[in-house]
């Protein structure tokens, strides 16, 4: 099977699994600038050719270790980056711009950070709810037009938000949160994704590393960002253990390691809503970048879709450390649940 390739809109074509290189900036636990690059460069072997930042990620560093990886790959891989959430605050309590003076300042900082003289797909990071949708779109399309910007993406916008948008310019993707998990998208966002013609790419994937093969609460660092989300809170925690290990069940019986299967669940959901699916799972690691791509040949039976679908019934605790910034929040889908001081 491989890496094949799915449609973002009507120009972008990248491969199914992409890099979130969000990891590069220590959210899940600390990477050298040596070893960020040593992973970057070894994503072209492996068919990954399109790579996920934002201007928020590390305050710029994720973006800037991008940029030097592109100094000798930029026509190799498409990039797409964000903007709209305000730096400063902790996970979950930044604020959010969506004004054209804003995303006007910001695509210049994230073109020299990255090197490069255009942004193959930019996001609205998060919609911002004192400024309507066609306006920020219609900021974002003036780029378009001045060749900075190749595609414009919305993330987390409701499928409301996003058939607005779509009709000021196309919208080439949205990105939200998909996962065995994290099911919400699939009442308004994905259907509309999929009438429109517009691309999906899910985040979290495999749950914020919930999924990932030897996964231990334990050695989660002091400062790293999942202490912050509402799944990864004491009171929470062991109850989505459980459900991993129902996943690793699964994965027992096929010899696979959980993140093959809960990406693999993932694109059967895909094929099923008939959209055009991405996904971005972030690592540190070559073996889990590998341990990722093996996915695209797993197969699932019906019966483990069937057990794999009842998981998100059970989670315990939101999906996201601020609820109302997200689709699923504004779409009255998921529960709110304050993030601790």
């Amino acid at each position: 099977m491989g890496n094949t390739l799915v449609g973002l809109g009507t120009q972008l074509r990248v491969p199914k699994i992409g890099y979130g290189a969000m990891s590069l900036a220590g959210a899940y636990g600390g990477i050298d600038d040596a070893s960020a690059l040593e992973l970057l460069n070894a994503l072209i072997g492996e068919g990954v050719t399109f790579i996920d930042t934002a201007n928020v990620y590390g305050d710029g560093r994720s973006e800037e270790l991008v940029g030097r990886f592109l100094k000798a790959h930029r026509d190799e891989v498409t990039v797409a980056t964000k903007v709209g959430i305000v730096a400063g605050g902790g996970v979950g309590q930044r604020g959010i711009r969506g004004d054209r003076e804003y995303i006007h300042e910001q695509v210049e900082h994230s073109l020299r950070r990255l090197g490069t003289d255009r942004i193959d797909l930019y996001y609205q990071h998060r919609i911002d709810p004192d400024v309507p949708i066609e306006e920020t779109v219609g900021a974002l399309a003036e780029l378009v037009q001045a060749g900075k910007v190749l595609n414009i993406g919305l993330s987390e916008a409701t499928g409301e938000e996003l058939r607005r948008a779509h009709a000021v310019h196309p919208i080439a993707a949205v990105q939200s949160e998909w996962s065995v998990l994290s099911r919400d998208v699939e009442a308004h966002v994905v259907p509309v994704a999929a009438e429109l013609g517009i691309g999906f790419v899910s985040y979290a994937s495999v749950g914020r590393g919930l999924f990932g093969t030897g996964f231990d609460p334990a050695a989660l660092a002091a400062g790293d960002g999942r202490h912050r989300f509402p799944r990864f809170f004491p009171e929470n925690l062991q109850a989505n253990i459980e459900l991993a290990k129902e996943v690793a069940e699964v994965a027992g019986r096929h010899g696979v390691s959980t993140e093959e299967v809960a990406l693999a669940w993932l694109f059967a959901k895909g094929e099923e809503f008939g959209v055009q699916l991405n996904t971005i799972p972030g690592t540190r690691t070559l073996a889990h970048l590998r341990s990722n791509l093996r996915s695209l040949e797993l197969v699932l039976t019906p019966a483990d879709i069937a057990r794999l679908d009842t998981l998100a019934d059970r989670v315990r605790g939101a999906r996201s450390p601020a609820p109302h910034q997200v689709s699923g929040g504004r779409e009255g889908l998921i529960e709110t649940e304050a993030v601790p001081a």
